[in-house]
């Protein structure tokens, strides 16, 4: 049996579980709603406090599927409680972040600023006070959408193994390359 896949997970009061006939669970809780379809071989139950996930078959692809859907459930349950965060850190002379309403402008040493509206379900929070370099805070209830907008905002300027200009997630290190030596 899978590792993963038996584990139930843990629910608690503030969070209201439904499966329909068609297998999509929904999940409602304090952050918002969450819905996910379940492939028709893995069935989900609610044993009090607790979702488990179960599966027909031990073919392969079934166990892959199950400790898959149990994963996504789990981080369905955190996103809908807890919520995900990202902290991305913009470094570099010159390079800003600004919000004006939704929309994310970033200066980041090119001939024209970069304009990001990020997709709904993700609220950005620009933190110029904490550190000298502007930190992006990035927040949802899915997880695998803020890894997505956090990888596009990094991906706008990467940071450089010379002088480690760029954006990087806070905590990040960076290979640094030593640079050209001048030969006497």
């Amino acid at each position: 049996m899978s590792r993963i896949g038996k584990l139930p997970v843990p629910i608690t009061d503030k969070v209201e579980f439904s499966i329909n006939a068609d297998n999509v669970v929904t999940l409602k809780g304090d952050k918002g709603t969450s819905t996910l379809r379940i492939h028709p071989e893995i069935s989900v139950e609610k044993n009090e406090n607790e979702i488990v996930v179960k599966r027909n078959t031990d073919l392969k692809e079934h166990r892959a599927l199950h400790g898959l859907y149990r994963a996504l459930i789990n981080n369905a349950v955190v996103g809908v409680t807890e919520g995900y965060e990202k902290k991305l850190e913009i470094i570099g002379v010159g390079f800003r972040a600004s919000l004006s309403g939704d929309v994310l402008e970033l200066n980041l040493g090119y001939s024209h600023p970069i304009f990001f509206v990020p997709p709904e379900g993700i609220d950005l929070e620009v933190d110029t006070k904490t550190s000298k370099n502007p930190i992006v805070i990035i927040r949802g209830i899915d997880k695998e959408l803020v890894g997505q907008v956090s990888a596009k905002i990094r991906s706008f300027r990467k940071p450089e193994p010379y002088k480690g200009k760029g954006i990087r997630y806070v905590g990040e290190q960076i290979r640094r390359k030593a640079g050209k030596s001048a030969a006497k």
